[in-house]
């Protein structure tokens, strides 16, 4: 008897699956210390809060909702703290900027003969607040910088794509990168478990009954990492002939000394002609040493990052940033370091705001999140 039951139609449910393209961290790291090092070349306010921009919309546009990724809001509430200080003690310890405009005084406590020269309080001038906050925009800037490596690039994967010789000293650093974003997860999770209990979080009794439980979990977390550490064989080594070892400190040691040498010779006028090649050539003797180096601690990577077209443009944009902020302050120091006496607003010089502009680089070619039908 034929079938003439009506077959159900096999319906096909569209999952969604999310995508996302991994960049190498190191390419992270080159680009925001490309950006840090332009900001230490001025302190145009105007040149520094673009660099700051321009970091803050990179790391909204690629940041991920890992736990690690969290901290650049810690690192820009730490980058404000950072300039309100300045200012603070500028105004309660006086400025060796002279001044005309006085803002507003202070009462002043005299000092002792020995303490000539340091003041607390008296008359606070607008050149001389003005003069710290130039100053502490630049370190701003570079705290900003800081965070958006931490908040873009994984310490995990980092780790795993340093070289063998600086695995040692790498475990090192990771661990502390990865102290702040850890305490911060646990501060918030903390907070919002005694705000649903109904209990305070804020002030000091909320600081003081929040505070031992996360203490308590970062100490139980530095126990469990030693103990995977211990596991896992850390800091066990190979066995490498004595005259691979002396080379390997021969060629690191020389060549970090070259690269002192040679960054030395390009900050001095005199050191002009032999600054360059001297610090390419240690640089090349101190990868030399850290290649030979690597020896001494074999290991495999599962997965390594790969270093693609990508990562070279995103490193290459921050290296550029600082290129040409390096080459503008030489060329026109003026615009890049605005004087506070007399008072004068700052103007924005356009070609280095243009090259600040080149640190929007990883937006365009790195992918951002997105949600594809499979």
């Amino acid at each position: 008897m034929p079938d003439t039951g009506v077959r159900a139609a096999r319906t096909t449910v569209p999952v969604r699956s999310r995508t996302r393209f991994e960049l190498h961290p190191g390419a992270w790291w080159l680009w925001s210390l490309g950006l840090g090092t332009a900001a230490t070349r001025t302190t145009n306010p105007l040149l520094l809060a673009l660099l700051t921009a321009v970091a803050g919309h990179v790391v909204a546009v690629h940041r991920s909702s890992a736990p690690w990724a969290r901290s650049y809001t810690a690192f820009a509430k730490l980058a404000v703290a950072v300039l309100l200080i300045r200012l603070a003690f500028t105004a309660v310890l006086g400025s060796p900027v002279p001044g005309t405009h006085v803002l507003f005084t202070l009462p002043e406590i005299p000092l002792p003969a020995w303490a000539q020269g340091i003041r607390l309080g008296g008359p606070v001038s607008a050149e001389a607040l003005l003069f710290s906050g130039y100053n502490g925009l630049k370190l701003a800037a570079l705290l900003v910088c800081v965070g958006a490596a931490n908040a873009l690039a994984s310490p995990a994967k980092l780790l795993k794509s340093l070289p063998g010789a600086l695995y040692e000293a790498g475990v090192a650093v990771v661990v502390a990168l990865t102290f702040a974003p850890h305490l911060i997860a646990d501060v918030q999770r903390l907070r919002a478990a005694r705000r649903l209990r109904g209990r305070p979080d804020r002030g000091l009794r909320g600081l003081f009954q929040v505070g031992l439980p996360v203490l308590e979990g970062a100490l139980e977390r530095s126990v469990a990492l030693a103990a995977a550490m211990d596991a896992r064989g850390y800091g066990r080594t190979a066995e490498v002939p004595a005259p691979v070892r002396r080379t390997t400190t021969a060629l690191t040691l020389g060549g970090l000394l070259g690269v002192c040498a040679g960054t030395y010779g390009l900050l001095t006028a005199e050191g002009g002609v032999y600054g360059m090649p001297v610090l390419l050539a240690g640089a090349l003797a101190a990868l030399a040493g850290l290649r030979l180096g690597g020896r001494r601690s074999p290991r495999t990577r599962y997965r390594p990052a790969p270093w693609g077209v990508r990562a070279w443009l995103v490193a290459g944009s921050g290296a550029a940033v600082a290129a040409l902020l390096a080459l503008a302050s030489v060329r026109d120091p003026g615009a890049l370091h605005p004087g506070v006496v007399p008072l004068a607003a700052p103007a924005l010089p356009l070609w280095p705001a243009a090259a600040i502009l080149l640190g929007l680089l990883p937006v365009l070619v790195v992918p951002q999140d997105r949600k594809e039908p499979s």
